[in-house]
């Protein structure tokens, strides 16, 4: 045994001896089969922090085990563990390797460190055969170490575009070889990864405003990979130029535009960092601080040159850029249309003023689209062939409206014929023509002539032409000749110039005095217009100032009202007059007031003539018709009768009194009265009349129809009658009597002056007959 110890390392010696002791005698024996070291090691790997099993590879169990270890850089072979199966060791320095452990035959080393890096040497004992065999296994552990946390660097963290920037990519430890990977996140982007970076190193030269952000490194061995922390690289740079931005957007040829009372924003941006600052001026003058500026109802005093400034307080920096900001706005209303006659043709005018920027306007038409043009457009247009009732559009377009605004023109044929008229100016100096076509679109051309002569030029309807007023123009025609595009043959009318004449409804009035005349005249014929006016007895014009005279006027009548007629001031001859620019005429009324007694003795110096009753009144002829029968009571003298009648519509007040019949005998006791109308009824009334004394008015009666000629029936009623009719007359006589201011002539003349009556008077007797009429039942 001692001579195996010898040619054996003590470490062998030890582990021989070691078997010596376990099997003795078995020292002859031995014999040695191991690896030399110069055969190749196996190589194996760990990891720090964890385990590691390093495996013999025996065949049969051993008998020992023992396990050196040679550290790198070392020659030094030193003993780590040994085990005879029954019981191990593991020496104490062993704890620089890592926490070591036998397992078996194997050498297990937990939390391994770096130290256990080196030669690992496995020696064993077997027996076989008799014969104790020595194996040897060499083993080369490396220990690797993981990455630590990289951190990033930067040269400078906040540099101005365009310097250089270093980030340099460190790690404390972590076994070689390293691969280094860059990734670069922005504020706005995804993180994106940096290919063909695989440096600790990153240049970046010269830096601009996209190296901004925050950037991370990775680094990664046989072991690991870790990721540090993101560095943000602040890259000052601007302002630049400011973009300005209008909402609603439009564009205009120097700027935008905008629609008046719409919301207007304007924005400006300005890339910078840090963040710039703004401030807004409209034509020199600062309206608004900030990005955005609004001007909530635009109006046209909005319009001007709108600056953005942009100011990056780091740098101390601006820049800027203007606009021009314009307000549209409409012209007001709608389009206006209208139609022009012209020979063969029309003139389509449309218009529409105003508004900013002017309006387009276009024409359109049944047969094709016409001319356009700003704010005004005219359409010279043929119009034959055109159906009466043909539209014609105008379309209005404008920046500020969403749709389109029309106006349009329908051309109609004026209906009928042209219309003359004439009209006296300044003083009858001139007469104007006048004719007129209404009622076609466009207006018709009319042109007035003299015997085929044209007066003056042709115009739209009406036409107007003055002509020196002078009598030889009495009985002239003229001729107002009309036109329309739409209408064939022309058409005219035509006028005669003519002097006024009258006629007088009657030439003589009577009418008792007090109560109220009636004169009439009309314009029978004459050029108009012609004056109506009255004269007076003493020839003085009449107006309705006039006292006690009021003026009627009925269109081409003209009646004057006489109140109150009084003899001293009213009865004479009244002249109507008429005139125009040609000439004038006349005619003559005469009005009679007739003078009631107011007693006895008139005041026109003749005696009240007697009283009047009106005996019989009836129809004839279909009540066109009527006979008048009278009778006369109370003394007097007379020279004739004067009946009166007045006509009144149902539900209406009565007429004035006219006369209906004068001058009547006075030996007549009846007469017949005409002209009547059968849908009116009258009144009638009659009065006895002394030269131009008239007696008291009779009782006012209708007429009646006419009685059936029954005798029997008339002689019945006719003893009642003659009754009735005498207690009447003593009634009569009893009241004159009595109030002979209520009936002043029923007393005589001789009565008031006391003389006798027949010494008095000088008219024949008069008779009365009281006639009664029955009407049977």
């Amino acid at each position: 045994m001692v001579g195996l110890c010898a040619h054996h390392r003590p470490f062998r010696c030890q582990l021989l001896m070691l078997f010596c002791l376990l099997h003795p005698g078995a020292s002859d024996q031995a014999r040695s089969t191991s690896s030399t070291p110069g055969e190749k090691a196996l190589s194996i790997q760990g990891v720090r922090g964890s385990s590691v099993e390093l495996d013999c590879r025996p065949g049969p169990a051993p008998v020992a085990v023992l396990w050196s270890f040679t550290p790198l850089g070392s020659l030094v072979l030193q003993p780590v563990a040994v085990t005879n199966g029954a019981s191990s060791r593991v020496e104490s320095w062993a704890k620089a390797l890592g926490v070591v452990s036998l397992r078996n035959s194997s050498l297990v080393i937990e939390e391994l460190r770096e130290g256990a890096r080196g030669h690992f040497l496995c020696q064993t004992l077997l027996v076989s055969g008799g014969q104790i065999h020595t194996t040897y296994l060499y083993l080369t552990l490396a220990v690797l170490v993981p990455v630590s946390k990289p951190r990033v660097h930067l040269s400078d963290p906040s540099p101005i575009e365009g310097v250089s920037v270093v980030a340099t990519c460190a790690v404390r430890e972590g076994t070689e070889p390293l691969t280094f990977s860059w990734h670069h996140h922005t504020p706005q982007g995804p993180e994106e990864f940096l290919v063909g970076l695989s440096e600790p190193r990153l240049q970046l030269d010269p830096v601009n405003r996209t190296h901004l952000g925050w950037y991370r490194c990775s680094v990664s061995n046989a072991v690991n990979q870790l990721s540090s922390d993101g560095a943000f690289l602040n890259v000052i740079y601007g302002p630049d130029k400011p973009v300005i931005t209008v909402e609603p957007l439009g564009f205009a040829e120097d700027g935008f535009w905008a629609s008046e009372r719409e919301e207007v924003t304007l924005s400006c941006q300005a890339a910078s960092n840090p963040p710039s600052h703004y401030v807004w001026f409209r034509d020199d003058a600062q309206v608004h601080t900030g990005p955005t500026y609004l001007i909530a109802s635009a109006s046209r005093t909005h319009t001007g040159l709108y600056t953005c400034l942009a100011h990056n307080s780091h740098l101390d920096t601006h820049t800027q850029t203007t606009v021009q900001l314009t307000i549209y706005y409409p012209p007001k209303g709608r389009p206006s249309c209208a139609v022009l006659p012209t020979l063969g043709g029309v003139t389509l005018l449309c218009s529409w003023p105003g508004g900013f920027p002017k309006a387009q306007l276009h024409w359109e038409g049944p047969q094709g689209n016409g001319p356009t043009a700003p704010s005004n457009v005219t359409w010279s247009y043929t119009a034959t062939g055109l159906p009466n009732g043909s539209i014609f559009s105008c379309m209005g377009q404008h920046p500020t409206l969403a749709t389109p605004v029309l106006c349009t023109v329908t051309l109609w044929e004026p209906p009928g014929s042209p219309t003359c008229w004439t009209t006296a100016t300044v003083g009858d100096q001139f007469i104007m023509l006048s004719c007129e076509w209404p009622g076609g679109d466009p207006p018709a051309m009319l042109s007035w002539l003299d015997r085929q002569q044209t007066l003056g030029d042709p115009s739209s309807s009406p036409a107007v032409y003055l002509l020196q007023a002078q009598s030889d123009l009495a009985g002239r025609e003229f001729t107002c000749q009309g036109s329309h595009p739409l209408k064939g043959p022309s058409s005219h009318c035509q006028l005669r110039l003519e002097a006024p004449q009258l006629a007088v409804a009657e030439p003589r009035v009577s009418v008792l005095e007090g109560e109220e005349a009636w004169l009439g005249c009309a314009l029978q014929q004459g050029t108009p217009p012609a004056q109506l006016l009255w004269l007076g007895p003493q020839q003085q014009p009449l107006e309705q100032s006039t006292y006690g005279f009021v003026l009627h006027p009925e269109g081409t009548h003209l009646r004057l009202q006489v109140r109150d007629a009084d003899p001293a001031h009213h009865r004479g001859t009244y002249q109507c007059v008429a005139r125009n620019a040609l000439g004038n005429s006349s005619q003559s009324v005469l009005l009679e007031v007739l003078s009631e007694c107011k007693g006895c003795v008139c005041s026109c110096g003749y005696p009240a003539p007697p009283n009047v009753t009106i005996s019989r009144l009836t129809y004839r002829r279909q009540r066109r018709e009527v006979q008048l029968q009278w009778a006369i009571y109370g003394p007097g003298n007379l020279t004739g009768f004067l009946v009166q009648q007045r006509a009144s519509v149902p539900g209406s007040e009565a007429g004035a009194w006219e006369v209906a019949a004068r001058d009547i005998e006075p030996e007549s006791r009846d007469r017949r009265l005409g002209g009547l109308d059968p849908g009116v009824l009258y009144a009638f009334r009659i009065l006895a009349m002394n030269h131009h004394t008239a007696g008291h008015p009779s009782e006012v009666k209708t007429p009646v129809d006419p009685a059936f000629s029954v005798y029997p029936a008339v002689l019945g009623a006719a003893g009642t009658g003659m009754a009735v009719a005498l207690v009447a007359s003593l009634l009569v006589f009893q009241y004159a009597a009595r109030h002979p201011h209520t009936l002043p002539c029923t007393e005589t003349a001789a009565a008031t002056s006391g003389s006798d009556p027949a010494q008095e008077s000088t008219d024949a007797p008069v008779n009365v007959t009281i006639t009664v009429t029955a009407t049977p039942e």
